[in-house]
């Protein structure tokens, strides 16, 4: 072999070393033909180079291809974690099942749980906006009240991260009582909340009116609230590593450990892969020792949520104060891995623990995998309440501003129904309560699970009525159906003066028998201008602020700028702010959608 060939084959096996396997076998047959060519005396020591170059290429490429296997592994890998936090569409639709056990929510319409978007990992429940009902088909309303709000403040982190929020993280009805509104309050805990009504036009369509429903609860002062057991139940998996998960449950944790005192006690329990007691129960005042075992927390691991929810209640069980205020306030980012992870079997978990006097408040944290659908879940069927925190504001809002309606509740099991009157109504439409809605029969079974009300919250619902007398009407008039409905149970002189009949349930908090109050919405309403009126118009503003979000077919040419004008004139007072926040989100909205739409 002469020193050309030599050459030719020592910097074709350099070569070799740094090229993929393909180029490098195209090098070797190009070396094979020179040294053919040259010299074929030399064929047999030219072969023997060929082998070595044959066993170089085998050689380097078995060491490409390793690396590639591994991080084929790690894919494979990682799609299994995934699939395990993630369920499959299969597994997603039976998530969505109604509840059926006896004393359970089973809301007679189920959707399914839908991401939020191909980037992230997000669920929620996909629900469709309530339809136009005709009286005549169907004269009776029943739903469950709702007191969550975390919609609102998950709505306005993706309205501040500057993109527009997944149409189903918009609860109508979170939104709207996101708001405190200055309604009368009760007496006393006697009758627990008071009932406020009023009609006006609706700002959507002058055509229809707008019905508001809406109790406001008895409030005490703060150092009147009764002693508080609680247990810090703190998600630590590696999922909440980012500083608006762990970071800000801890800070959020803090700021409420401020307004303890001897009388209240604390623990702390966290879980990830596995769960473990890192505060027994201590008494609030002391501060320092329940401080220090929060800022010690850190992130790490998979998510064994159910072993978590079993040992906080357990040590809740174990520290019971009897009529004190007993709960377990859980924060994560609601992403499940291990253990029980299908939402049924978490629900039913959480129902089993609700009987014992002890009852479950969720905070919902970050961004990216987020479970809004298994957040709200666990809350309402754990008589507790939702939020999401988004900032250290919100925290102090939902854990300080209103401790007392977060933490002590007035009524349990509150649902509300509505019998429009035939001969006055012609159709109505429930804006918001999708996934609280009940069976007519529900209303009377105490067996039926409903929400529960705080001290001083609000709860607001909104019908869009069309009366027997409007020219407007969705549904028209059908030739053949008998237009007189027979009257009612209830004892009516003259049934054309009165627009509906309105009947709120609860049980007190301590009892299992409801109890029952009622009042009739007179035809009078329309010709006065109903008490606390900038209350309803602001409540109208949001509730379209919410439709809009969700491109409701009823809004017509009613826009943002219409939003903007209505809630800026009956803002009325808002010592926090909120309502001018609100004010600047809706202006925010109305950017994002101008740019989507160019």
């Amino acid at each position: 072999m002469d020193k050309q060939t030599g050459d030719n084959m020592f910097n074709g096996t350099a070569l070799l070393k740094g090229c993929g396997a393909a180029l490098m076998l195209i090098i070797i047959v190009s070396c094979a033909h020179q040294m053919a060519e040259q010299d074929n005396a030399t064929s047999s020591s030219s072969k023997e180079s060929l082998d070595e170059l044959l066993a170089q290429v085998k050689k380097n490429q078995n060491v490409q291809e390793a690396p590639n296997k591994t991080r084929e592994a790690q894919l494979r890998e990682r799609n299994s974690q995934r699939a395990i936090k993630r369920p499959s569409i299969q597994a997603q639709e039976s998530l969505a099942s109604p509840i059926v056990i006896a004393g359970s929510r089973h809301y007679h319409t189920s959707y399914p749980v839908v991401p939020n978007h191909p980037a992230t990992r997000e669920s929620y429940q996909a629900i469709e906006p309530s339809k136009v009902t005709r009286v005549t088909d169907q004269p009776v309303s029943t739903f469950s009240i709702d007191v969550d709000t975390g919609s609102y403040a998950n709505v306005r982190r993706f309205l501040n991260s500057g993109s527009l929020p997944n149409s189903n993280a918009v609860r109508l009805e979170e939104m709207v009582n996101y708001f405190d509104y200055n309604y009368q309050m009760p007496a006393d805990l006697a009758r627990p909340f008071s009932i406020n009504t009023g009609l006006i036009r609706t700002p959507w369509n002058n055509q229809t009116h707008l019905m508001r429903v809406a109790i406001k609860g008895w409030q005490q002062q703060v150092q009147n609230i009764p002693p508080m057991n609680l247990v810090f139940l703190v998600d630590v998996s590696g999922s909440m590593q980012s500083e608006d998960k762990l970071p800000l449950v801890v800070r959020s944790l803090k700021m409420l450990t401020k307004h303890l005192d001897e009388n209240d006690r604390v623990a702390i329990v966290v879980y990830s892969g596995q769960s473990g007691l890192v505060l027994d129960s201590t008494p609030g005042n002391q501060k320092a020792k329940i401080v220090a075992a929060l800022r010690n927390l850190r992130a790490g691991g998979s998510t064994n949520g159910e072993a978590g929810i079993e040992l906080a209640y357990q040590i809740a069980k174990d520290n019971y104060i009897k009529d004190g205020v007993n709960r377990v306030m859980l924060a994560t980012d609601g992403d499940f891995n291990v253990g029980i992870s299908n939402r049924d079997e978490l629900v039913k978990l959480i129902e089993s623990k609700r009987d014992q006097g002890i009852y479950l408040n969720t905070l919902g944290f970050g961004t990216g995998n987020y479970n809004d659908y298994l957040m709200e879940q666990l809350a309402d069927n754990g008589n507790g309440q939702y939020a999401y925190i988004d900032t250290i504001f919100e925290a102090k809002k939902v854990l300080v501003d209103e401790i007392a309606s977060t933490m002590q509740t007035i009524a349990k099991d509150v649902k509300i129904q509505v019998e429009f009157n035939p001969q006055v109504v012609h159709e109505y439409r429930l804006l918001g309560y999708e996934n609280r809605l009940l069976n007519e029969e529900d209303f009377n079974n105490d067996k039926v699970d409903a929400g529960e009300i705080g001290a001083g919250h609000t709860v607001t619902a909104l019908y869009e009525v069309s009366l027997a007398t409007d020219q407007f009407k969705r549904l028209g008039e059908r030739r053949y159906q008998h237009q007189k409905v027979p009257q009612s149970t209830s004892s009516l002189t003259n049934p054309t003066d009165e627009i509906a009949w309105i009947k709120f349930r609860y049980k007190a908090p301590s009892e299992n028998t409801s109890q029952e109050i009622s009042q009739v919405l007179k035809i009078d309403s329309l010709k006065t201008e109903p008490p606390q009126v900038q209350d309803l118009y602001f409540a109208a503003a949001v509730a379209g602020f919410a439709q809009k979000l969700k491109s409701d077919k009823y809004l017509g040419d009613f826009d943002f700028d219409d939003i903007q004008k209505i809630a800026s004139l009956n803002k009325n007072f808002d010592p926090y702010g909120r309502k001018a926040e609100f004010i600047q989100l809706v202006d925010k909205a109305k950017t994002l959608y101008l740019e989507q739409t160019d």
